[in-house]
C-alpha cells in the first residue's frame, strides 16, 4: 500500500516513522514534510490547505491511503476532497472537524450527547465577556472559539489579562476552571466503532513547574502509572462513544482521530476540549508504545472496517518525549539557527531514543531551525525513569543556540509524586 501523509510537524514525523516500519506500506510520501521526515519518506511539495492539490498529488502517486495530519487542512475540508477523488482518507470531514474548529460547536455536541464538561458561556461582545468572567471568577479560562495553533487558551488569575484576551477574539468560550490533573486520550473511529488508544499526559506551560506561558506542548509521557485502570473504559463509555454517536445522529459522522483532552476533577472526568487529529507531543509517546501495525489501523478507520480489526497490541515500555523549542518561543521564534548533534543521537542513543523533527529545514549540508517547536526527542524504557534518562541524555547531545526545553517532563510520575 502506498501512503501519503499531509503535514510537516513532529506529529507527522512520528506517523511517518511508524508507517515506515509497517511491512504493508510499500511506498511512503509526505507533503510538504521537513528535514527529518525526509529520512523515512519521500517529500513532495503541496499546499496542505488546498484540497484539490492534495487529491491531485494522491492520485498521481497512486496512494491507497492519505493521512491528513494537522487541524487546519481538516477544517478546510482536505479529507473530503481526497475521498471525492476515490481515495481512502484518514481524517474527519470539514463538517465533523468543527469539533476542533469551533469550541462553541463542540460544547453544543457535548450538551446533546450528555458528555461531562465544564460549564461555559459563548461570548461575542465585551458586555457578555464581563458577565461570564464575573459569573465564574478566577482563575479565568478564556478560549478563542476558532483554531489558534494551540495558543488560543488563556488560564489566568488576572481579570485584565482574561478580559484583554477575550476582547481580542471575535468569539470566545469562557468556562469554569477544572481542577485536577489533565489526560489526553486518543481514539480511532470509523464513525461507528470507536477504538481507544493508550492515555498520555502532556505539558502545556513553557517552563519547569508548569510556569510560564501556554504553548502547543513541551513534552509528554505514557503510560500514566497514577491513573485509574478503568479510566480508558470510562472515557470510552461516557465521552468518546456518545460523541461519535451524536455526530452520526446529526448526519455528519466523525471518522479519523478523536482526541479528548480531559481533566480528572474532584467531581469526576470532564472534557476540556476535543481535537480532530493526533495531538503533538502526545502522538510521539503513544505511537512509540503501539505494536499493532499503524497502516492497517488507519485504513480500517478510513474504509469503515474497524469492527473487524483485532484488539490493539501495546508495549509494556514507558515512553517520554521532550520538546526543544527555539529562542523566544512561544513568542515570535528566532529561526535559521544550525542544529548540531543529530548524528550523535542516531549513533549513540538509537533505537531507544530518537529525534522527531517539527520546525526544521535543510540548508545545504546543515539542518536549521524553522519554527517555534523545533524538534522533540522521544525515548522508551522499562519504566518512566529509564525513558526520562534516555531522553535527556539524547537532548544533551543536541546543540541549538538559544534553545529551551523543560527538564521536568514526567518527573513527578516517575517518582510517584
Amino acid at each position: 500500500m502506498k501512503v501519503l501523509v499531509i503535514g510537516s510537524g513532529a506529529r507527522e514525523h512520528a506517523l511517518c516513522r511508524s508507517l515506515s516500519l509497517d511491512p504493508a506500506v510499500t511506498a511512503l510520501y509526505c507533503a510538504p514534510g521537513n528535514a527529518g521526515i525526509a529520512e523515512v519518506a519521500e517529500l513532495r511539495p503541496v499546499d496542505a490547505l488546498d484540497g484539490a492539490a492534495v487529491s491531485a498529488l494522491a492520485t498521481e502517486l497512486g496512494a491507497g491511503l492519505v493521512v491528513v495530519g494537522p487541524e487546519a487542512p481538516l477544517v478546510a475540508g482536505v479529507a473530503d476532497a481526497v475521498r471525492e477523488a476515490g481515495i481512502p482518507a484518514f481524517g474527519p470531514s470539514k463538517e465533523a472537524a468543527r469539533l476542533e474548529g469551533s469550541k462553541a460547536f463542540a460544547k453544543d455536541v457535548m450538551a446533546a450527547a450528555g458528555v461531562p464538561t465544564a460549564r461555559s458561556y459563548v461570548c461575542t461582545n465585551p458586555d457578555e465577556v464581563d458577565e461570564a468572567l464575573d459569573a465564574f471568577g478566577p482563575p479565568y479560562v478564556v478560549k478563542d472559539d476558532g483554531l489558534a495553533a494551540g495558543k488560543g487558551v488563556v488560564v489566568t488569575p488576572d481579570l485584565d489579562t482574561a478580559r484583554a484576551h477575550a476582547n481580542a477574539c471575535e468569539r470566545v468560550v469562557i468556562e469554569e476552571f477544572l481542577d485536577g490533573p489533565e489526560v489526553s486520550l486518543f481514539a480511532v473511529t470509523d464513525g461507528v466503532t470507536v477504538v481507544p488508544l493508550q492515555p498520555a499526559q502532556d505539558f502545556k506551560r513553557a517552563l519547569d513547574g508548569d510556569e510560564g506561558p501556554n504553548t502547543g506542548g513541551m513534552g509528554a509521557y505514557s503510560p500514566l502509572p497514577w491513573a485509574d485502570p478503568k479510566l480508558v473504559e470510562e472515557v470510552l463509555e461516557t465521552v468518546l462513544k456518545p460523541t461519535v454517536d451524536e455526530m452520526q445522529r446529526r448526519g455528519t459522522p466523525f471518522s479519523g482521530l478523536l482526541y479528548a483532552g480531559l481533566a480528572i476533577t474532584s467531581r469526576g472526568v470532564r472534557v476540556i476540549e476535543f481535537n480532530a487529529r493526533f495531538g503533538d507531543p502526545e502522538t510521539q509517546v503513544v505511537l512509540a508504545r503501539l505494536k499493532t501495525p499503524l497502516a492497517r489501523l488507519l485504513l480500517a478507520a478510513a474504509d469503515g472496517t474497524l469492527a473487524d480489526l483485532a484488539d490493539l497490541r501495546w508495549s509494556d515500555d514507558a515512553a517520554v518525549t521532550v520538546v526543544v523549542a527555539s529562542h523566544n518561543y512561544p513568542g515570535t521564534p528566532r529561526t535559521g539557527d544550525p542544529i548540531t548533534g543529530l548524528d550523535a543521537v542516531a549513533a549513540e542513543d538509537a533505537p531507544y531514543a530518537y529525534v522527531l523533527h517539527a520546525g526544521t529545514r535543510r540548508e545545504a549540508d546543515a539542518v536549521v531551525s524553522a519554527g517555534g517547536r523545533v524538534l522533540s526527542v522521544t525515548a522508551t524504557g522499562d519504566d518512566l525513569t529509564e525513558a526520562r534518562e534516555r531522553a535527556y541524555r539524547a537532548i544533551s547531545r543536541i546543540g541549538l543556540d538559544g534553545s529551551q526545553h523543560r527538564t521536568d517532563i514526567a518527573a513527578k510520575a516517575a517518582t510517584g509524586a
